[in-house]
């Protein structure tokens, strides 16, 4: 299972870290695409999307989603995209 989350506001290093708390989950992992807009906006996200890839949903599905909720209550929703 592959999916994009992303949220315009977040900061690199929130991104960063979160990829990295991911990433220490068995049999997920994750990309960030960065950010492609020509225009610099100071209060936009220097990301995209992070991209969240899961061998076995089964496994860590719900462990991803208590880690994002955490994120979302701190620096607001995501926007999910399937891919």
């Amino acid at each position: 299972m592959k999916y994009s989350i992303r949220n315009a506001r977040l900061p690199l290093a929130v991104y960063r870290e979160i990829a990295a708390h991911l990433s220490q989950l068995e049999g997920v992992k994750t990309d960030l695409t960065p950010e492609t807009s020509k225009s610099f906006d100071y209060t936009a996200s220097q990301i995209d999307r992070l991209e969240i890839q899961l061998a076995d949903p089964a496994q860590a599905e719900e462990k991803v989603e208590q880690i994002l909720a955490y994120y979302s209550d701190r620096f607001g929703a995501w926007e999910r995209q399937s891919t």
